[in-house]
């Protein structure tokens, strides 16, 4: 490690070794998918690409997408490129419908994970100073195990707390002498207000440094009102199960977006509609290739993640690409009487308005022939539901931020305090109960 700023040197390459390295290693990853993965083969086949027409990083395009249908259609075990026997480690994503996502990590697949780790929580803060927190789930969820193995290497002390059990969370965070706390942000927040029921004060009680919040998506509202109700530094952090686990991309205390860690994943966006691959700054859809993965390569992954891309050198010293905070998800969007509105706008707005909590509820149905959205919206106070007029007030001033940004009309629910769901793991804010969906 460098100066406990930046990890490691990969990350602080020019453009022209950077691009060497990623040709040679999409170069090795081509001929693998094609010798080991039969998927992969027939799919190359049909585009009429053999390995040693891939010449150029500009060559990538002409390579299909996979998606995620490409690993239900070879569940379990179909994409991975090596015997079972290497294989050392598995992890399933935590998907709603139909059979899990499986990915695999050889012994090699496993140090590149720690290392990746170890990269993102160090740009996040993080050193061996440090007593870190882990309050994802553990078990087939790359989260926890994914962070954990990372912090060990840089020395942090690690407690393994899992998610749940929210009450004692706060007392091990006290006791312990806890710096660091890694979760969802959601969990976060509801943590935050478990704290207060407890009556500890996290930012006179608590060591709370640092927060590296991952595994969903947030607003910059969000972050705000996670900072201020802990007292500490939120940074956000980026992956998915079928890239590695979380590791692909982290932001460092320059808060100038996510570095990605591109001597091991190489990075696109592209049109999410035609496919077309865009130029840096553009919005649209993160396509990911992975270059360094044994047990389960991937070639250019449809991460359905609406983003940007910006080369310029950071402020921080590292050279390698940040993505923007995530907009929205393509398959997320909902469209509304042609409409196109992502959840992440309502929590911006809604987290900008006073006198209603961070927790809330979407709920999306036909009237008719016609499309409507509800919204659910915890109040701060439970004592404004005694006051019409207040609730009134209150109630048009919501309604009217939405339709100026989303421009459509929501109807808006003001509920009681605590009276929406919380979630320990990824928040669930959308039901859409149109038909089909």
């Amino acid at each position: 490690m460098f100066d406990g700023k930046i990890w490691s040197r990969e990350e602080t390459l020019d453009r022209d070794e950077f691009e060497r390295i990623q040709l040679e290693r999409l170069k090795e990853t081509v001929e693998r998918v094609y010798q080991c993965v039969p998927h992969y083969k027939k799919k190359l086949t049909e585009a009429g690409i053999e390995p040693g027409d891939i010449r150029s990083l500009s060559d990538l395009s002409r390579i299909p997408f996979t998606v995620k249908d490409d690993f239900r259609e070879n569940y379990p075990f179909g994409l991975f490129s090596v015997p079972q026997k290497e294989v050392v480690r598995l992890h399933a994503s935590s998907g709603t419908t139909g059979k899990p996502t499986v990915v695999g990590y050889t012994k090699k697949d496993m140090d590149t994970w720690s290392e990746l780790i170890a990269r993102l929580v160090t740009m996040a803060g993080v050193t061996d100073e440090d007593t870190a927190q882990i309050s994802f789930g553990y078990g087939l969820f790359t989260g926890a195990f994914g962070l954990h193995q990372g912090l060990e290497r840089v020395g942090a002390s690690v407690i393994p707390m899992s998610s749940g059990n929210t009450e004692k969370q706060i007392m091990i965070m006290k006791d312990f002498g806890t710096t660091a706390l890694i979760s969802t942000p959601s969990y976060a927040l509801h943590m935050a207000e478990v704290a207060g029921e407890m009556g500890i004060d996290p930012k006179k009680e608590l060591k709370l440094k640092w927060g590296l919040f991952g595994g969903e998506g947030s607003t910059e509202g969000m972050r705000k009102e996670i900072n201020e109700r802990w007292g500490l530094f939120a940074t956000e952090n980026y992956g998915m199960s079928e890239l590695i686990g979380p590791g692909v991309s982290g932001e460092c205390l320059a808060m100038k977006g996510m570095h990605i860690s591109e001597d091991h994943f190489l990075p696109e966006i592209i049109d999410p509609n035609t496919g077309e691959v865009l130029g840096e700054g553009e919005v649209g859809e993160l396509v990911i290739t992975t270059i360094t993965k044994e047990a389960l390569p991937i070639l250019r992954y449809r991460t359905k993640d609406i983003t940007s891309l910006h080369y310029e050198r950071c402020e921080c010293g590292r050279t390698t690409v940040r993505m923007s905070k995530i907009q929205g998800r393509s398959d997320d969007m909902l469209i509304l009487g042609g409409v196109n509105v992502f959840p992440s706008q309502i929590e911006d707005v809604l987290l900008r308005i006073n006198g209603i909590g961070p927790h809330y509820q979407i709920k999306v149905f036909k009237k008719g022939y016609l499309d409507k959205i509800e919204v659910d919206v915890e109040l701060v106070d439970a004592d404004l539901l005694d006051s019409f007029a207040l609730l009134e007030n209150l109630n048009g001033k919501i309604r009217h931020q939405l339709r100026t940004v989303l421009g459509i009309e929501a109807k808006v629910n003001l509920v009681e305090p605590r009276s929406l769901a919380r979630f320990e793991g990824k928040a669930k804010r959308v039901i859409d109960m149109r038909e089909g969906k």
